[in-house]
């Protein structure tokens, strides 16, 4: 569809919801529908923008996490990654919870670009960067709530992880497939 055919809503107010520490802000938003002139009311999550890490070995084995998700109840393997801090740049942060996950480092950083994490009703993006030639630098510095595994797949372990739905996190998809020299050997 040409996006010259759709309308901007003309927007009535803005209006505060209620705070979801540590990640959420709700906002409503109060829009006019251009069609039918129609008011409506969405809700808007407001959150900082996210980085996520696709770490490559000097192998090309891939840099995994495991860890428990609350939102599925359930153990996932996935890029490492995380909330970029208030004055950070996305390559900071990127380095920062490559280093805080897993105690990996790398001196070879690639912006992959970013996506926007559920646009029509969040605010942010999630920053992609590529890693190669990681190497073991210090010991994990995991948060309170953090408790993580590191592993290495490699594109036939990744394939059996996907498969078996234990590497199913939409942002670590979006980051690999920015990735030719994993992505065009996984198969679908």
């Amino acid at each position: 569809m040409n996006s010259k055919s759709i309308k901007i809503p003309g927007k009535i107010r803005r209006e505060r919801g209620i705070s979801l520490p540590p990640l959420f802000e709700i906002t409503y938003s109060f829009i006019r529908n251009p069609r039918n002139g129609i008011e409506l009311k969405r809700l808007i999550l407001e959150t900082g923008d996210w980085v996520n890490v696709v770490a490559l070995t000097v192998d090309n084995e891939l840099l995994v996490v495991r860890q428990y998700r609350s939102g599925i109840d359930f153990v996932t393997s996935e890029t490492p990654g995380g909330i970029i801090d208030p004055g950070e740049d996305s390559l900071d942060a990127a380095k920062r919870e490559l280093l805080e996950e897993t105690g990996y480092a790398s001196n070879d950083w690639i912006y992959l670009g970013d996506v926007k994490v559920n646009p029509a009703i969040m605010n942010n993006a999630c920053h992609h960067w590529l890693a190669r030639n990681v190497y073991k630098y210090s010991a994990p510095e995991l948060d309170d709530g953090e408790d993580i595994v590191v592993e290495f797949f490699s594109v036939d372990r990744l394939q059996e992880e996907i498969e078996s739905g234990d590497f199913c996190h939409s942002l670590a998809f979006s980051a690999l497939s920015r990735v030719p020299e994993i992505w065009q050997h996984l198969t679908f």
